[in-house]
């Protein structure tokens, strides 16, 4: 049992990371949010099915592929910025129960399968991402909760009031609750995410998505103790960076291009005109 405690609601919680056992199989909190993050974000694409000209039948194809392609990707992402630990026993690469996904290595892996699925079933590529990215940000709500269950994915220490009470190696500390931070800024972009209802071009939701995630993540990646690293460099901040840019450049390239678009067809309308 581990002790976590809000000093701010006088709270002292004692939280094991296994939920409950069967057969003598331990089944762990992580893994309850995570399938918990799953049925969500299907209920979710379920309510949206009608907003979008793709079935629901496709997106349960999809996730038949999806969902273990994105478990070993993020597996495979925190392997390769972390492999000092595996190299004196390449074995525990395989041990999935003992924790290590990168949720950006997930987000890779899903999206390649997404575009492979798109060219079979003749589906329109960013429409779909459109249509499932915020059942992917409900579901990274959810699935921090993990980390919370894990004592883990916590930032560095604080004094501010809603700070969280740990103990590391045997030393108690008082720390950002970075977990609680993503949870509740991906609650506030899926909210946002589910309100585009008259998109003002195709992939707007996505690009709407790499911005606030982007810059979510960039921002506590910053608080956080346990970056995956390369040299001295965190590699998800860079890579949230990377991610906000990207958004920002499309969705203003996209909506520039629809005005010009527009314009060009007033003139011609105007042209017409005269004409007459």
């Amino acid at each position: 049992m581990k002790t976590v405690t809000f000093p701010l609601f006088n709270l002292n919680l004692k939280i094991s990371d296994v939920a409950f056992s069967i057969f003598g199989i331990e089944i762990y909190w992580y893994a309850i949010m995570i399938v918990t993050a799953m049925i969500v974000a299907l209920l979710v694409l379920k309510m949206r099915e009608k907003y979008f000209d793709i079935s629901f039948s496709d997106i349960i194809d999809l996730a038949i592929y999806v969902i273990p392609i994105s478990i070993i990707s993020a597996r495979t992402y925190y392997i390769i910025f972390s492999l000092d630990d595996y190299i004196s026993n390449p074995i525990s690469m395989l041990e999935f129960r003992s924790g290590g996904l990168a949720i950006y290595g997930g987000i890779i892996g899903g999206i390649l399968t997404c575009y492979v699925f798109c060219k079979k079933r003749k589906i329109n590529f960013i429409n779909l991402l459109d249509y499932i990215v915020p059942s992917l940000v409900i579901g990274q709500a959810i699935g921090r909760w993990g980390n919370f269950f894990n004592v883990e994915a916590y930032g560095t220490q604080t004094n501010l009031p809603w700070r969280m009470g740990i103990y590391e190696f045997g030393e108690y500390i008082e720390v950002h609750p970075t977990f609680l931070y993503e949870s509740i800024c991906n609650l506030i972009l899926f909210i946002i995410l589910i309100n585009i209802k008259n998109r003002k071009f195709s992939g707007q939701t996505v690009c709407i998505y790499l911005i606030g995630y982007g810059f979510i993540r960039m921002i506590i990646e910053g608080l956080r103790t346990d970056s995956l690293m390369l040299g001295n460099i965190r590699i998800s901040q860079v890579l949230s960076l990377i991610i906000l840019i990207l958004g920002i450049t499309i969705y203003f390239t996209k909506i520039h291009q629809k005005k010009m678009s527009q314009n060009l067809k007033n003139c011609h309308n105007a042209k017409d005109k005269n004409k007459k």
